[in-house]
């Protein structure tokens, strides 16, 4: 069964999908990582793939940049693809001297101005959290891999330019509590939630805010294996 802005075809997803926001990304790792990977969909060049990895089904697909596209496309996957876990791996630029470019982090919530959850299910809600439950595999497959995992309060922005009105981002920081900001968890954590599934968000950092040391294009789809190994084998223990 197709949608609107997925091509494949009833059963093509594993029940848990890898989700970058860049279709290169998800290119990389499907043929980096996944034995036989196959291309599933490619509607406005966003890739999805299936394949296995260590003998289990796994799928990666990109999300798009911010919430209205994460929504579309995690919502058509839960709602009609039956997934039941999607695990976010992207990039954030961090507000702590604590969290430095190359950190992998986990969010522990999503904070955001956003009406994306009012708007689509009524929830006025400006923090919402992920699965537990999926958080504490993820933690656990840290720890047995020796990846040094930060948590994180991650803030989910509308705009990746915002005007000067709205303060610095220090001000920013302190007004919403959080430790990084990216643009899509938000809405990934309010779907899950209303469609009874599940959902992370791992972040690589890619740039501070704070040392002003920051990553370019090239490095940001090819260099965070730690965070794509560290999903891939939490994928194949749920």
């Amino acid at each position: 069964m197709a949608t609107p802005h997925i091509s494949a075809p009833e059963g093509a997803f594993a029940k848990t999908i890898l989700m970058p926001g860049d279709p290169l990304r998800a290119k990389f790792i499907a043929e980096t990582f996944l034995d036989t990977p196959k291309l599933v969909t490619s509607v406005r060049n966003i890739l999805g793939y299936t394949g296995t990895y260590k003998g289990k089904p796994v799928s990666v697909m990109a999300s798009g940049m911010g919430m209205p596209s994460i929504g579309i496309y995690s919502y058509e996957l839960y709602k009609f693809y039956g997934v039941d876990n999607i695990i976010r791996i992207g990039s954030a630029g961090s507000y702590r001297d604590w969290l430095n470019v190359m950190d992998v982090t986990l969010a522990v919530s999503a904070v955001s101005d956003s009406t994306f959850a009012k708007v689509q299910g009524g929830v006025t809600a400006k923090c919402i959290k992920p699965s537990a439950e999926l958080n504490n595999v993820i933690q656990k497959k840290a720890k047995d891999l020796g990846i040094n995992l930060k948590m994180s309060v991650v803030h989910s922005s509308d705009v990746f330019y915002s005007d000067a009105s709205q303060g610095t981002w220090q001000d920013i920081a302190e007004r919403t509590g959080s430790d990084c900001v990216e643009m899509e968890s938000f809405a990934l954590f309010h779907n899950a939630n209303i469609l009874g599934k599940r959902a992370a968000c791992l972040l690589t950092i890619s740039d501070s805010f704070v040392s002003h040391v920051e990553l370019t294009a090239e490095e940001r789809q090819n260099s965070f294996t730690e965070m794509m190994k560290l999903a891939l084998e939490t994928a194949i223990e749920l």
